[in-house]
């Protein structure tokens, strides 16, 4: 099954959001685009709040938020719980953001990765899924 996917980010990440669901419709991918929709100075938590409260209520499997360094939109979508954001910079720590801690949104940071970069980072966390066992315990115990 194709996960559908919530995704957005603020001005630092637009031009990466706009790229990413091009390069994601034309793999399959359903996507939900909640903005930003220009590069105009925007606020962050606008949009990751948008996208956590999405795949929080089980409307989209996955999200994706794009700020310049993705620590905004992950500290913004962390707050909801049920929602595991994780920063990725290489496809390594996607894979284990899925695999051992059962992430749910992926944060990219714009301004720090190549996109050809990014793309293959979002692709990977796509196809990696939660090992369960041994983290399941560990992952139980994230929310207050």
């Amino acid at each position: 099954m194709i996960p559908k996917l919530a995704i957005g980010g603020d001005h630092a990440g637009f031009d990466y959001k706009e790229n990413l669901v091009k390069w994601l419709h034309d793999h399959g991918y359903e996507t939900k685009d909640f903005g930003t929709f220009s590069s105009e100075s925007t606020d962050y938590p606008d949009f990751a709040h948008a996208v956590a409260e999405a795949v929080e209520k089980q409307q989209y499997d996955i999200g994706i938020l794009i700020c310049g360094s993705a620590n905004g939109v992950a500290m913004t979508a962390n707050k909801h719980q049920g929602i595991r954001a994780a920063i990725c910079w290489n496809e390594d720590l996607a894979a284990l953001a899925r695999n051992h801690n059962n992430a749910n949104i992926l944060c990219l940071p714009a301004r720090f990765l190549p996109f050809e970069l990014a793309a293959k980072i979002t692709d990977r966390f796509l196809h990696e899924s939660f090992e369960g066992g041994r983290h399941d315990r560990r992952v139980g115990k994230i929310s207050c």
